[in-house]
Protein backbone atom coordinates (compact mmCIF):
# COMPACT_ATOMS: atom_id res chain seq x y z
CA UNK A 1 0.00 0.00 0.00
CA UNK A 2 2.79 2.19 0.79
CA UNK A 3 4.26 2.06 -2.04
CA UNK A 4 1.03 2.40 -4.00
CA UNK A 5 0.37 5.51 -2.60
CA UNK A 6 4.26 7.27 -3.67
CA UNK A 7 3.59 6.08 -6.82
CA UNK A 8 -0.12 7.81 -7.09
CA UNK A 9 1.11 10.97 -4.92
CA UNK A 10 4.46 11.11 -7.55
CA UNK A 11 2.18 10.94 -10.49
CA UNK A 12 -0.24 13.70 -9.31
CA UNK A 13 2.49 15.72 -7.99
CA UNK A 14 4.40 15.22 -11.52
CA UNK A 15 1.17 15.98 -13.39
CA UNK A 16 0.29 19.24 -11.97
CA UNK A 17 3.46 20.57 -12.08
CA UNK A 18 4.27 19.96 -15.80
CA UNK A 19 0.64 21.29 -16.20
CA UNK A 20 1.82 24.59 -14.16
CA UNK A 21 5.02 25.28 -15.83
CA UNK A 22 3.30 24.40 -19.74
CA UNK A 23 0.33 27.36 -18.67
CA UNK A 24 2.35 29.62 -16.65
CA UNK A 25 5.95 29.76 -17.64
CA UNK A 26 6.27 27.98 -21.05
CA UNK A 27 5.88 29.32 -24.36
CA UNK A 28 4.24 26.46 -25.91
CA UNK A 29 3.08 25.60 -29.67
CA UNK A 30 -0.41 25.21 -30.37
CA UNK A 31 -0.88 21.05 -29.51
CA UNK A 32 -4.31 18.85 -29.20
CA UNK A 33 -2.42 17.42 -26.30
CA UNK A 34 -4.48 16.82 -23.03
CA UNK A 35 -3.60 18.72 -19.98
CA UNK A 36 -5.31 19.46 -16.71
CA UNK A 37 -5.46 23.22 -17.31
CA UNK A 38 -7.30 22.73 -20.79
CA UNK A 39 -9.33 20.25 -19.67
CA UNK A 40 -10.45 22.09 -16.32
CA UNK A 41 -11.03 25.09 -19.17
CA UNK A 42 -13.58 22.83 -21.13
CA UNK A 43 -14.97 21.24 -18.65
CA UNK A 44 -16.41 24.52 -16.74
CA UNK A 45 -16.59 26.49 -19.10
CA UNK A 46 -19.32 24.19 -21.20
CA UNK A 47 -20.85 24.14 -17.82
CA UNK A 48 -21.23 28.14 -17.04
CA UNK A 49 -21.93 29.13 -20.57
CA UNK A 50 -24.95 26.75 -20.22
CA UNK A 51 -26.23 28.82 -17.85
CA UNK A 52 -25.24 32.02 -19.18
CA UNK A 53 -27.11 30.76 -22.42
CA UNK A 54 -30.40 30.87 -20.25
CA UNK A 55 -30.37 34.53 -19.17
CA UNK A 56 -32.50 36.66 -21.31
CA UNK A 57 -31.36 39.88 -20.41
CA UNK A 58 -28.87 40.67 -22.07
CA UNK A 59 -26.93 43.00 -19.87
CA UNK A 60 -27.22 40.46 -16.85
CA UNK A 61 -25.98 37.60 -19.49
CA UNK A 62 -22.33 39.47 -20.48
CA UNK A 63 -21.99 40.53 -16.73
CA UNK A 64 -22.35 36.90 -15.50
CA UNK A 65 -20.26 35.47 -18.53
CA UNK A 66 -17.78 38.61 -17.71
CA UNK A 67 -17.15 37.05 -14.34
CA UNK A 68 -15.84 33.93 -15.55
CA UNK A 69 -12.26 34.49 -16.52
CA UNK A 70 -11.08 36.02 -13.35
CA UNK A 71 -13.03 33.14 -11.24
CA UNK A 72 -11.77 30.47 -13.67
CA UNK A 73 -7.85 31.69 -12.63
CA UNK A 74 -8.88 31.19 -8.42
CA UNK A 75 -10.53 27.77 -9.19
CA UNK A 76 -7.94 26.70 -11.15
CA UNK A 77 -5.07 27.70 -8.54
CA UNK A 78 -7.03 26.19 -6.45
CA UNK A 79 -7.53 23.01 -8.18
CA UNK A 80 -3.48 22.95 -8.67
CA UNK A 81 -3.08 23.55 -5.21
CA UNK A 82 -5.13 20.96 -3.53
CA UNK A 83 -3.77 18.37 -5.74
CA UNK A 84 -0.31 19.04 -4.87
CA UNK A 85 -1.05 19.02 -1.44
CA UNK A 86 -3.10 15.32 -1.66
CA UNK A 87 -0.21 14.12 -3.73
CA UNK A 88 2.52 14.84 -1.21
CA UNK A 89 0.46 13.74 1.77
CA UNK A 90 0.07 10.12 -0.16
CA UNK A 91 3.82 10.34 -0.14
CA UNK A 92 4.17 11.71 3.89
CA UNK A 93 1.66 8.93 4.10
CA UNK A 94 3.93 6.51 2.35
CA UNK A 95 7.61 7.72 3.95
CA UNK A 96 6.55 8.76 7.31
CA UNK A 97 3.20 5.91 8.45
CA UNK A 98 3.52 7.02 12.46
CA UNK A 99 1.80 11.05 11.40
CA UNK A 100 -1.28 8.33 9.96
CA UNK A 101 -4.22 10.01 8.65
CA UNK A 102 -3.00 13.09 9.81
CA UNK A 103 -0.32 13.08 6.68
CA UNK A 104 -2.71 15.22 4.66
CA UNK A 105 -3.01 18.00 7.45
CA UNK A 106 0.48 18.30 7.72
CA UNK A 107 0.87 18.56 3.92
CA UNK A 108 -1.33 21.25 3.93
CA UNK A 109 0.80 23.40 6.75
CA UNK A 110 4.26 22.21 4.80
CA UNK A 111 2.84 23.52 1.22
CA UNK A 112 1.19 26.92 2.21
CA UNK A 113 4.66 27.21 4.55
CA UNK A 114 2.59 27.59 7.81
CA UNK A 115 5.40 25.83 9.69
CA UNK A 116 3.36 25.08 13.20
CA UNK A 117 5.19 22.10 14.04
CA UNK A 118 2.91 19.62 15.73
CA UNK A 119 3.71 17.24 13.01
CA UNK A 120 7.53 16.34 12.46
CA UNK A 121 8.91 13.67 9.55
CA UNK A 122 10.45 11.12 11.27
CA UNK A 123 12.39 9.41 8.58
CA UNK A 124 14.97 10.55 6.60
CA UNK A 125 12.96 10.19 3.29
CA UNK A 126 9.95 12.00 5.15
CA UNK A 127 12.31 14.88 5.70
CA UNK A 128 13.54 14.87 2.53
CA UNK A 129 9.49 15.50 0.62
CA UNK A 130 8.93 17.99 3.79
CA UNK A 131 11.92 20.15 2.35
CA UNK A 132 10.89 19.25 -1.27
CA UNK A 133 7.36 20.23 -0.78
CA UNK A 134 8.07 23.53 1.10
CA UNK A 135 10.60 24.71 -1.61
CA UNK A 136 7.64 23.64 -4.26
CA UNK A 137 4.98 25.75 -2.21
CA UNK A 138 7.24 28.36 -2.18
CA UNK A 139 7.75 28.04 -5.69
CA UNK A 140 4.34 28.02 -7.00
CA UNK A 141 3.16 31.35 -4.52
CA UNK A 142 5.77 33.36 -6.37
CA UNK A 143 5.38 31.85 -9.57
CA UNK A 144 1.01 32.82 -9.19
CA UNK A 145 2.09 35.88 -8.01
CA UNK A 146 4.20 36.91 -11.06
CA UNK A 147 2.08 35.44 -13.48
CA UNK A 148 -0.76 37.90 -12.64
CA UNK A 149 0.51 41.03 -13.52
CA UNK A 150 1.74 39.40 -16.74
CA UNK A 151 -1.91 38.52 -17.49
CA UNK A 152 -3.53 41.61 -16.66
CA UNK A 153 -0.64 43.42 -18.99
CA UNK A 154 -1.75 41.44 -21.86
CA UNK A 155 -5.19 42.49 -21.50
CA UNK A 156 -4.43 45.86 -21.17
CA UNK A 157 -2.82 46.07 -24.12
CA UNK A 158 -5.43 43.84 -26.05
CA UNK A 159 -8.00 46.04 -24.47
CA UNK A 160 -6.30 49.49 -25.84
CA UNK A 161 -6.71 48.87 -29.72
CA UNK A 162 -10.09 47.94 -28.80
CA UNK A 163 -11.63 50.84 -27.41
CA UNK A 164 -10.35 52.62 -29.79
CA UNK A 165 -11.78 51.31 -32.71
CA UNK A 166 -15.01 52.24 -30.55
CA UNK A 167 -14.28 55.53 -32.26
CA UNK A 168 -13.27 54.80 -35.78
CA UNK A 169 -15.99 52.21 -36.09
CA UNK A 170 -19.08 52.42 -33.86
CA UNK A 171 -20.67 50.29 -31.35
CA UNK A 172 -20.16 47.52 -32.30
CA UNK A 173 -17.60 48.42 -34.75
CA UNK A 174 -18.03 47.22 -38.59
CA UNK A 175 -15.72 47.34 -41.88
CA UNK A 176 -18.54 49.63 -43.53
CA UNK A 177 -19.07 52.21 -41.18
CA UNK A 178 -15.31 52.53 -40.57
CA UNK A 179 -15.31 53.19 -44.54
CA UNK A 180 -18.00 55.52 -44.39
CA UNK A 181 -16.33 57.59 -41.81
CA UNK A 182 -12.95 57.57 -43.55
CA UNK A 183 -15.02 58.27 -46.96
CA UNK A 184 -17.18 61.35 -45.22
CA UNK A 185 -14.04 63.06 -43.26
CA UNK A 186 -11.54 63.06 -46.61
CA UNK A 187 -9.34 60.73 -45.03
CA UNK A 188 -9.76 57.32 -46.78
CA UNK A 189 -5.88 57.27 -46.80
CA UNK A 190 -5.71 56.88 -43.50
CA UNK A 191 -7.16 53.49 -43.21
CA UNK A 192 -3.56 52.28 -44.60
CA UNK A 193 -1.78 53.96 -41.03
CA UNK A 194 -5.35 51.56 -39.30
CA UNK A 195 -4.14 48.54 -40.96
CA UNK A 196 -0.52 48.90 -39.86
CA UNK A 197 -1.68 49.79 -36.52
CA UNK A 198 -3.29 46.42 -36.10
CA UNK A 199 -1.05 44.56 -37.23
CA UNK A 200 0.69 44.11 -34.72
CA UNK A 201 -2.01 44.02 -32.00
CA UNK A 202 -3.36 40.87 -34.23
CA UNK A 203 0.19 39.13 -33.90
CA UNK A 204 0.14 40.37 -30.18
CA UNK A 205 -3.46 38.78 -29.33
CA UNK A 206 -2.36 35.42 -30.99
CA UNK A 207 0.88 35.07 -28.95
CA UNK A 208 -1.22 36.03 -25.76
CA UNK A 209 -3.69 34.21 -25.84
CA UNK A 210 -1.98 31.16 -27.49
CA UNK A 211 0.36 31.55 -24.04
CA UNK A 212 -2.42 31.90 -21.92
CA UNK A 213 -6.16 30.56 -22.52
CA UNK A 214 -7.61 32.20 -20.02
CA UNK A 215 -7.57 35.38 -22.18
CA UNK A 216 -9.66 34.35 -24.68
CA UNK A 217 -12.54 34.10 -22.25
CA UNK A 218 -12.03 37.87 -20.77
CA UNK A 219 -14.71 39.97 -21.79
CA UNK A 220 -13.66 43.43 -22.67
CA UNK A 221 -14.68 46.51 -19.86
CA UNK A 222 -17.48 47.71 -22.40
CA UNK A 223 -20.59 46.82 -24.34
CA UNK A 224 -21.37 46.05 -27.81
CA UNK A 225 -16.91 45.35 -27.47
CA UNK A 226 -14.82 42.49 -27.82
CA UNK A 227 -11.78 41.11 -28.86
CA UNK A 228 -13.17 39.30 -31.41
CA UNK A 229 -15.63 41.65 -32.73
CA UNK A 230 -12.78 43.72 -33.15
CA UNK A 231 -10.49 41.20 -35.07
CA UNK A 232 -13.22 40.36 -36.89
CA UNK A 233 -14.30 43.94 -37.97
CA UNK A 234 -10.25 44.57 -39.31
CA UNK A 235 -10.38 41.31 -41.42
CA UNK A 236 -13.59 42.68 -42.87
CA UNK A 237 -12.54 45.66 -43.58
CA UNK A 238 -8.95 44.03 -45.20
CA UNK A 239 -11.02 41.75 -46.95
CA UNK A 240 -12.55 44.40 -48.35
CA UNK A 241 -9.96 46.50 -49.86
CA UNK A 242 -7.94 43.09 -51.20
CA UNK A 243 -11.18 42.82 -52.86
CA UNK A 244 -11.75 46.28 -54.39
CA UNK A 245 -7.48 45.84 -55.36
CA UNK A 246 -6.95 49.36 -54.12
CA UNK A 247 -3.48 49.43 -54.49
CA UNK A 248 -1.45 50.24 -51.44
CA UNK A 249 -4.32 49.69 -48.99
CA UNK A 250 -4.50 45.91 -50.41
CA UNK A 251 -0.84 45.81 -49.54
CA UNK A 252 -1.76 46.51 -45.68
CA UNK A 253 -4.41 44.60 -45.52
CA UNK A 254 -2.77 41.66 -47.63
CA UNK A 255 -0.20 41.51 -44.38
CA UNK A 256 -2.93 42.11 -41.46
CA UNK A 257 -5.36 39.46 -43.50
CA UNK A 258 -2.81 36.90 -43.24
CA UNK A 259 -1.69 37.16 -39.19
CA UNK A 260 -5.64 37.74 -38.43
CA UNK A 261 -6.36 34.27 -39.91
CA UNK A 262 -3.50 32.92 -38.73
CA UNK A 263 -4.55 34.20 -35.59
CA UNK A 264 -8.78 32.83 -36.11
CA UNK A 265 -7.10 29.40 -36.87
CA UNK A 266 -4.86 28.60 -34.07
CA UNK A 267 -7.67 30.05 -31.21
CA UNK A 268 -10.48 27.84 -32.74
CA UNK A 269 -8.10 24.83 -32.42
CA UNK A 270 -6.90 26.17 -28.53
CA UNK A 271 -10.80 26.39 -27.75
CA UNK A 272 -11.55 23.54 -29.82
CA UNK A 273 -14.15 25.60 -32.10
CA UNK A 274 -14.71 23.73 -35.19
CA UNK A 275 -14.91 25.95 -37.89
CA UNK A 276 -18.58 26.06 -39.35
CA UNK A 277 -17.93 26.08 -43.43
CA UNK A 278 -21.45 25.87 -44.05
CA UNK A 279 -22.47 28.95 -41.85
CA UNK A 280 -25.46 31.58 -43.01
CA UNK A 281 -24.09 34.25 -45.01
CA UNK A 282 -23.09 37.05 -42.59
CA UNK A 283 -23.66 39.43 -45.66
CA UNK A 284 -26.91 40.07 -47.14
CA UNK A 285 -27.21 41.55 -50.99
CA UNK A 286 -27.90 44.97 -49.86
CA UNK A 287 -24.90 45.12 -47.62
CA UNK A 288 -23.19 44.22 -50.88
CA UNK A 289 -24.66 46.74 -52.77
CA UNK A 290 -23.87 49.27 -50.31
CA UNK A 291 -20.29 48.31 -49.98
CA UNK A 292 -19.73 48.23 -53.11
CA UNK A 293 -21.36 52.11 -53.85
CA UNK A 294 -19.09 53.33 -50.68
CA UNK A 295 -15.90 52.38 -52.70
CA UNK A 296 -17.06 53.76 -55.69
CA UNK A 297 -17.61 57.32 -53.86
CA UNK A 298 -13.74 56.72 -52.42
CA UNK A 299 -12.86 56.46 -55.94
CA UNK A 300 -12.35 52.81 -55.99
CA UNK A 301 -13.58 51.46 -59.68
CA UNK A 302 -14.44 47.70 -60.02
CA UNK A 303 -16.69 45.90 -61.04
CA UNK A 304 -19.77 44.31 -59.06
CA UNK A 305 -19.43 40.75 -59.98
CA UNK A 306 -15.91 40.69 -60.06
CA UNK A 307 -15.91 42.59 -56.34
CA UNK A 308 -18.79 40.03 -54.85
CA UNK A 309 -16.39 36.73 -55.97
CA UNK A 310 -13.28 38.00 -54.44
CA UNK A 311 -14.44 39.37 -51.19
CA UNK A 312 -16.52 35.93 -51.09
CA UNK A 313 -13.11 33.99 -51.22
CA UNK A 314 -11.55 35.86 -48.71
CA UNK A 315 -14.34 35.49 -46.32
CA UNK A 316 -14.02 32.06 -46.73
CA UNK A 317 -10.27 32.13 -45.41
CA UNK A 318 -12.09 33.02 -41.83
CA UNK A 319 -15.21 33.75 -41.10
CA UNK A 320 -16.27 29.79 -40.88
CA UNK A 321 -13.03 30.02 -37.90
CA UNK A 322 -14.88 33.83 -36.28
CA UNK A 323 -18.56 32.01 -36.21
CA UNK A 324 -17.56 29.26 -34.84
CA UNK A 325 -15.66 30.91 -32.35
CA UNK A 326 -18.48 33.12 -31.68
CA UNK A 327 -20.41 30.20 -30.65
CA UNK A 328 -17.96 28.62 -28.03
CA UNK A 329 -17.24 32.05 -26.44
CA UNK A 330 -21.30 34.04 -27.35
CA UNK A 331 -19.49 36.90 -28.11
CA UNK A 332 -21.31 38.33 -31.12
CA UNK A 333 -20.00 39.19 -34.21
CA UNK A 334 -19.75 42.45 -35.74
CA UNK A 335 -21.89 42.94 -39.12
CA UNK A 336 -20.77 44.74 -42.08
CA UNK A 337 -22.65 47.19 -41.63
CA UNK A 338 -24.43 49.27 -39.30
CA UNK A 339 -27.90 47.92 -38.55
CA UNK A 340 -29.59 50.79 -37.12
CA UNK A 341 -28.04 54.35 -36.48
CA UNK A 342 -27.06 54.02 -32.36
CA UNK A 343 -24.34 56.26 -30.64
CA UNK A 344 -21.03 55.18 -30.13
CA UNK A 345 -19.70 54.22 -26.40
CA UNK A 346 -17.93 57.23 -26.05
CA UNK A 347 -20.78 59.42 -26.34
CA UNK A 348 -22.92 57.95 -23.69
CA UNK A 349 -22.59 58.24 -20.42
CA UNK A 350 -24.22 56.20 -17.47
CA UNK A 351 -25.58 59.87 -15.80
CA UNK A 352 -27.25 61.11 -19.14
CA UNK A 353 -27.26 58.66 -21.57
CA UNK A 354 -26.33 60.55 -25.13
CA UNK A 355 -24.19 63.65 -24.34
CA UNK A 356 -26.12 66.57 -26.00
CA UNK A 357 -24.57 67.83 -28.73
CA UNK A 358 -23.34 64.62 -29.73
CA UNK A 359 -25.68 63.06 -32.37
CA UNK A 360 -24.83 61.70 -35.94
Amino acid sequence: MQVLAALVGLVLVGIILRDAFETIILPRRVSAQYRVSKLFYQATWQVYSSVGRRIKSADRRETFLGSYGPLSLIFLFVLWGSVLIAGYGLLLWATNVEIGSNSLYMSGTTFTTLGIGDFTPKTSLAKLVTVVEAGTGFGFFAVLISYLPVLYQSFSRREVQISMLDEWAGSPPSAGELLQRAIGAGEVEELVRLMERFEPWTAELLESHLSYQVLAYFRSQHENQSWLAALTSILDLSALQQASGAGKRAWASRRVYAMGRHAFGDLSQVLRATPDFGAHDRMSDAELGKLHELLAEAGVKVERAVFADRLAQLRKGYEPYAIALSRELLMDLPPWMPLSPRHDNWETTAWEGAAPGLLH
